[in-house]
């Protein structure tokens, strides 16, 4: 097995877990400010969700790479598309919720979507300025 050619999804799994951990701190921190309660979504949930997305999108890209490195931009900004009209689909309850703590949980949600899209750009970077 080629541990090079998954060394993408190593990274991503690795930033992902920093992230989720200064994430959980600033909850912990925040533990009895009623800002931080009652989520319709705990942020382990959204942190999974992402974290799947992104392995899903690295794994394509790579066999995109195999294939042919001239489209992998391409794909990457079609499963982009596809993760982002998922994402609101996941958002939908969220938003029309009457949960006075719905503005929180709203931020938070676009914060972890926004490390995990920055997370999967920069891989994807990666993987287009190694053309081997």
């Amino acid at each position: 097995m080629n541990f090079k050619k998954y060394q993408p999804i190593i990274e991503v799994l690795f930033l992902s877990i920093l992230v989720y951990l200064a994430h959980k701190s600033i909850f912990f921190l925040n533990d009895n400010n009623p800002k931080f309660q009652g989520f319709h979504f705990p942020i382990e949930m959204m942190y999974g969700f992402f974290f799947s997305c992104s392995i899903l999108i690295i794994l394509v890209l790579i066999k995109v790479k195999e294939k042919n490195i001239d489209n992998v931009g391409y794909t990457f900004l079609l499963v982009t598309c596809i993760k982002m009209a998922i994402s609101y689909a996941v958002l939908s309850p969220i938003l029309h919720s009457g949960n006075p703590n719905s503005g929180t949980e709203k931020i938070n949600f676009f914060i972890i979507f926004a490390l995990f899209l920055t997370i999967e750009t920069i891989v994807t970077a990666r993987i287009l300025n190694n053309k081997q």
